[in-house]
């Protein structure tokens, strides 16, 4: 193989990736934010039971190719995340039973 097909093969490979590593990079800050999300809620000792693994269905998911899919995972893990802090704050002005 020569050098012109050779870079010929490693621009055309290049300009194939591009996409994916594009799309790689917001997956990976969905992740961060949605991991940001569940850590405030655990500062507050209010996180919810089953958060924490749909980061491991979202990580799963992406590696399997269905980003998509796993991006949809991330906002629901965030969401949670942000509403359990919500809840803390709620209820922290709740008096308990007396």
């Amino acid at each position: 193989m020569n050098i012109k097909n050779l870079s010929l093969i490693s621009s055309i490979s290049a300009c194939l990736l591009l996409p994916v590593l594009a799309h790689a990079g917001s997956y990976e800050e969905a992740a961060l934010e949605a991991k940001a999300a569940l850590d405030n809620a655990k500062a507050m000792n209010y996180e919810w039971n089953n958060s924490r693994k749909l980061l491991q269905t979202a990580d799963k998911l992406n590696k399997e190719g269905k980003t998509d899919q796993a991006m949809n995972v991330l906002a629901e893990a965030k969401h949670q995340g942000d509403m359990a802090v919500v809840q803390a704050k709620l209820q922290a002005t709740v008096n308990g039973p007396r």
